[in-house]
């Protein structure tokens, strides 16, 4: 906002400088400034209130002038504090309904024994190989995690230039920590399953030694000197770190500092968002697996635009300890992979609590690879109101409900509580706008790329109008949500519904599971289903999604990458 427009809203009193008294929206110092100077009035609040839709009596208006006078105060004592994007509210959102039980009683994980494969000429077959086949190269020494880091990195290298799904190649952390992989191996110290698996992270998660850039033009240069408790996680486990991939800017879409991320199916196209580096470079190849993140969408959006296998856990499974903050209520962070199974892997090597990300809740999981080609005995709701509407993937989403049921499992009509989603968003929009406060309040989020209506520096700013009142309404909200959701999947292990419409609004502020998959082509891209499980309940989620991925030849399809 210009300093023009502002002397224009505080010469004519209008609504929105009302608002800029009531709901302390202040876009910079100078504002705050002159709005301090301005005695508030009934006429200030009487035209307020025509805004937020309530409506106060003169005497009402009145009696609250002192006490507006006094948060006014307040609000601009807090803003000196200049709270970081990493110190989270004092209060934590809980997905559990009353007396929840979870569903996984014990801790258990085994997976399946690798396909023997043999090494190509050339090392092609690498590319676009499972965890499960790359840790048996290994193990059995057929490769060792130096030669399969600097394959992998060389072929980020080579397709970065075009797919722009890489913001840094770390490759002098990950040499080193090859080498040391590849000495432990030989020494007998196997450390498991991913010891010497390369891997990709999302540019919102903090790392010793690089810049985390967020993907944003604001904090490009920014380095933060920790690892994210992920990151620590997974090379603790032995997986080698190669590369920070992009990220729609501050987690919207797939525009960031460095232009579009694209998809490897066609170039001409934005791989989506927010987690787009991430999905593209797993899907062409350049990456076994990559941590993204969801808010609302960002690893189902990607993973559906670029044909990998992404699993979004319950809310609290996973610490966001390092993580950039989005909505502290709503961040979940989790792996994108090419199967159910190797979703599984890395989860059980990320998730429970660390002691760091209060929020965390510590659950059993579960999870034995399916030796079974069935269904039969697995209930799985189906949002019948949703597969009956004409959408884009509404013709492969039929063929996988067919599936299903000759697979043996139990269909069952299913509809999601009726509430109004959409608006309860505003939860989202009040603690992003909280995240990211400072840009609004210094107008640096004129530096942001995107700047139309539906863009981050235009939400960031409305969310200042965001009573306090109305975000605690929407909560409450969530938790009838929780309630009534919960009720309603009882009897059932799964629900699997379209991956876009209600139910991706309604799951992520629930905080449920879900694993999205690719369940067919249409012009010539992939599409996707939901398998949505219990809160809690990853380990039958990813089960049944890799029964039906073992049932069908979509996870192996790949681009042709003849660009």
């Amino acid at each position: 906002m210009s300093n023009q427009w502002n002397i224009k809203l505080i010469n004519k009193r209008n609504s929105i400088i009302c608002l800029l008294c009531l709901l302390s929206f202040f876009s910079g110092g100078f504002i705050v400034k002159q709005v301090d100077e301005e005695k508030i009035t009934i006429a200030m609040v009487k035209e307020a209130q025509k805004i937020i839709g309530i409506d106060f009596s003169n005497a009402e208006a009145d009696s609250m002038l002192e006490n507006l006078e006094g948060r006014r105060k307040n609000y601009a004592e807090l803003r000196k504090l200049r709270i970081p994007n990493s110190v989270s509210p004092s209060l934590n959102f809980n997905p559990l309904p009353v007396a929840y039980q979870y569903p996984d009683k014990e801790n258990n994980f085994k997976i399946s024994k690798a396909t023997v494969i043999k090494l190509l000429p050339g090392k092609e077959n690498l590319a676009f190989c499972t965890i499960v086949q790359l840790a048996e190269l290994i193990r059995t020494k057929q490769i060792s995690s130096v030669e399969l880091t600097q394959y992998f990195i060389e072929r980020l290298k080579k397709y970065n230039p075009i797919l722009l799904n890489t913001i840094i190649i770390t490759e002098e952390r990950a040499m080193k920590q090859a080498r040391q992989a590849d000495s432990e191996i030989a020494a007998g110290k196997y450390r498991g399953i991913l010891h010497g698996i390369p891997f990709g992270v999302k540019d919102l998660l903090a790392t010793k030694d690089y810049k985390t850039t967020w993907g944003s033009v604001a904090y490009k240069d920014q380095t933060i000197n920790m690892d994210a408790t992920v990151i620590t996680r997974l090379e603790k486990a032995g997986a080698v770190m190669i590369a920070k991939m992009t990220l729609g800017e501050l987690a919207m879409g797939d525009v960031w500092f460095g232009g579009k991320t694209k998809n490897p199916w066609n170039i001409v196209r934005g791989s989506s968002g927010s987690s787009a580096g991430s999905a593209s470079a797993v899907a062409a190849g350049c990456l076994p697996f990559a941590i993204g993140s969801e808010t609302l969408g960002s690893i189902v959006s990607p993973s559906t635009e670029c044909g990998t296998t992404g699993l979004r856990p319950t809310f609290g499974r996973i610490s966001k300890h390092g993580a950039m903050a989005l909505s502290w209520s709503m961040d979940k962070l989790g792996p994108i992979t090419r199967s159910a199974e190797d979703c599984a892997i890395v989860f059980n090597t990320i998730q429970g609590a660390d002691g760091y990300d209060l929020s965390v809740i510590s659950a059993p999981f579960s999870y034995i690879s399916p030796s079974e080609e069935n269904l039969r005995g697995i209930r799985i709701g189906y949002i019948k109101s949703e597969f009956d509407r004409k959408y884009a993937n509404s013709a492969n989403d039929s063929i996988t409900l067919k599936k299903l049921i000759q697979m043996g499992a139990e269909m069952i009509p299913f509809e999601l509580p009726v509430l109004p989603y959409n608006d309860m968003l505003v939860v989202l929009s009040a603690e992003a706008g909280a995240a990211f406060q400072e840009l609004a309040l210094t107008n640096r989020d004129d530096l942001l790329v995107n700047q139309n209506k539906s863009a981050w520096p235009n939400s960031f700013r409305t969310s200042q109008f965001i009573p306090a009142v109305e975000y605690i309404q929407a909560n409450r909200a969530r938790r009838m949500l929780i309630e009534q959701l919960n009720q309603k999947m009882k009897g059932i292990d799964v629900f699997i519904a379209p991956s876009f419409g209600q139910n991706l609004r309604a799951t992520n502020l629930s905080g449920h599971p879900c694993v999205v998959l690719p369940n067919g082509f249409r012009n010539g891209l992939p599409g996707s289903i939901t398998f949505t499980g219990q809160l809690f309940g990853e380990g039958k989620l990813l089960k049944v999604a890799q029964i039906y991925q073992n049932a069908t030849d979509f996870d192996d399809k790949h681009p042709a990458m003849n660009f």
